[in-house]
């Protein structure tokens, strides 16, 4: 049995605050066996993680900005386009061949794609019913539910912003230690998942900041 972590943001994600190799060496003290780079809208971080020395394997990803919400495609390391509708970037992302995991599906504000789509669960591969950052955990108890009535595996991610939370969501693997094996076990079901919440004063901390970036990005461009 493996642990993966499948959610995890570095510098290169422009809400990111840890350097590509210390999210490496928090994984390696967590003991974490595999980790999924997933920053937003570009592959550059696990691109370069990838030529990082270490023991975990380290899946290409990346978290793409749909019209309708957040969609993570694993496997990859090229992009979808950012704003296209939903759908449209499933299906160019599968051409890649990308294994879909739908990250934070009814979490109101951080761009849940089921918020909006109630038929989306039906077109991923996995649905993250487990993610770290949320204060209460209703969203994710929706996300297992509605997960089981489509019939898709669930997986967890810390949703790590700063290599402090690496390790946070945690899904326990039973596969060997390559990405289409994990990929198999994953559609199979052959996984648990293990996890606790980002701390709320760490989680409230970096919205804030997030939304000053938001702010001063909209000043500048006026």
């Amino acid at each position: 049995m493996l642990k993966y972590d499948l959610h995890v943001h570095t510098k290169y994600s422009r809400d990111g605050e840890s350097s590509v190799e210390d999210i490496i060496r928090m994984a390696e003290k967590r003991g974490l066996d595999v980790i999924a780079i997933t920053d937003h809208d570009t592959v550059e971080g696990a691109k370069y993680a990838q030529t990082i020395k270490t023991d975990i394997l380290v899946i290409p990803g990346v978290e793409i900005s749909t019209k309708s919400g957040h969609l993570i495609a694993l496997g990859i390391t090229e992009t979808v386009p950012a704003g296209l509708d939903f759908y449209e970037t499933v299906d160019r992302a599968r051409e890649m061949g990308a294994f879909l995991i739908l990250p934070h599906p009814f979490h109101q504000f951080r761009h849940g794609v089921g918020t909006r789509l109630k038929d989306a669960i039906g077109a991923v591969d996995a649905v993250e019913s487990f993610n770290s950052r949320y204060i209460i955990g209703s969203a994710n108890r929706k996300a297992e539910k509605k997960a089981k009535k489509f019939k898709k595996p669930c997986v967890a991610g810390s949703d790590a912003h700063n290599a402090r939370f690496i390790g946070y969501g945690v899904t326990v693997v039973d596969s060997e230690k390559d990405m289409q094996s994990i990929f198999d076990a994953i559609s199979a079901g052959r996984v648990c998942i293990v996890g606790k919440m980002t701390p709320l004063r760490s989680y409230t901390g970096q919205s804030l900041k997030n939304t000053k970036r938001k702010i001063v990005r909209k000043v500048r461009h006026k």
